[in-house]
């Protein structure tokens, strides 16, 4: 039964993501097309449509979500419309949006030079992070409620979904990584974990933003554990750094400067791993996809509706591999968390971090 739900759910998604993508082929066709001449299909721009940010939230080909666009000047102090207003390359009240960004025009339609204009806009990645927060905040209490309600008791509802997942964070991802002290840090653990989960799982959406393959997201992500990581840090983490155990005084002129750049380096691989997988996972679909409109481009649409089945069934594990990536980076991204945590506070540098600690909860 289930394996059934899954097979329709991802069979609707591959036809959904067609459709969009024909939609775009069509755009693109369209667009200075010389009458007779058969216009070739822009792979890299059709792909990049889809994963970048944008000022509007387009679900489909031609329907598209306005959103506000808020935009600050010295001049002109704030102003507030809608990002209608800029669709379709329009000017609007001495601005037009060029490649995702607002500028400041004269009445020729030409960029005002030194016009410093910052965007505050509320973009389909920011709408995207405020849609999960909603779910999460809309989920959370409705678990602790039930808990509290169903004390003693087998879970219920949203929370027999949800509690076996906590667990598991709890004691097969902060319990070994970090040892007695991972009371203190399971509430960042596991925010940490069900925000990249949630949109993950949305970014596989037709239509959906992109928001853990947006590399600013990740960014922040990582800045927030590195600086858990330092604050949490006590006198054997930072001493490890300059004076590293068992290290010839000789050697410490290398090892010191290798430590410090680790401490960067840890950060900076819990970002690029994010944002690649997710990103890559995207492109890799729309790829697979854009074969078909490449055949009708370049060949015919016989042979396009021919490879058509062969790149849905691709198109179709691809996706079922996504659902599993979503899962997995999630993972990847917490355990990585929890073990630098685990590093920063453990007593000794040479003690185990804690791994395989079965005692009770610290109070």
């Amino acid at each position: 039964m289930i394996r059934s739900v899954i097979n329709k759910f991802l069979l609707v998604t591959a036809l959904v993501l067609s459709s969009l993508t024909l939609s775009q082929a069509q755009e693109h066709g369209h667009e200075g097309e010389v009458p007779g001449e058969k216009k070739k299909f822009n792979v890299g721009d059709m792909i990049m449509h889809h994963v970048k940010d944008e000022h509007g939230w387009e679900l489909a080909h031609g329907v598209t979500i306005p959103l506000p666009v808020i935009l600050y000047s010295a001049d002109r102090g704030v102003e507030v419309f809608s990002s209608s207003r800029l669709a379709h390359d329009q000017t609007y009240n001495g601005y037009k949006q060029e490649h995702g960004k607002i500028h400041r025009v004269n009445e020729a339609g030409q960029e005002v030079e030194g016009a410093k204009v910052y965007d505050f806009s509320i973009t389909k990645n920011v709408a995207s992070l405020l849609l999960s927060a909603i779910i999460l905040l809309t989920l959370f209490p409705a678990v602790s409620r039930g808990y509290a309600r169903n004390k003693g008791k087998a879970p219920k509802g949203v929370q027999s979904l949800l509690e076996p997942i906590i667990l598991f964070v709890r004691d097969e991802i902060a319990k070994p990584s970090i040892g007695p002290r991972y009371g203190k840090y399971l509430p960042y653990l596991l925010t940490l974990f069900f925000f990249i989960l949630v949109n993950n799982l949305l970014g596989l959406l037709p239509g959906a933003a992109n928001l853990t393959g947006n590399i600013a997201v990740t960014l922040v992500l990582a800045v927030i554990t590195f600086l858990i990581v330092s604050f949490s840090g006590n006198k054997h983490y930072w001493m490890h750094i300059v004076k590293p155990t068992g290290v010839p005084i000789a050697l410490l002129p290398i090892m010191i400067p290798v430590e410090i750049i680790g401490l960067f380096m840890k950060p900076l691989s819990l970002m690029i791993r994010l944002f690649a997988n997710i990103t890559a996972g995207h492109i890799i679909i729309l790829s697979l996809l854009s074969l078909i409109f490449l055949a009708n481009s370049l060949a015919s649409a016989t042979t396009s509706l021919a490879i058509s089945p062969v790149v849905l069934a691709f198109t179709l594990f691809l996706s079922l591999i996504e659902l599993l990536v979503a899962f997995l980076q999630a993972f990847i991204f917490t355990l990585l968390t929890a073990m630098y945590i685990g590093s920063a506070v453990e007593d000794h540098h040479e003690a185990d971090h804690g791994i395989g600690y079965e005692g009770s909860e610290v109070h």
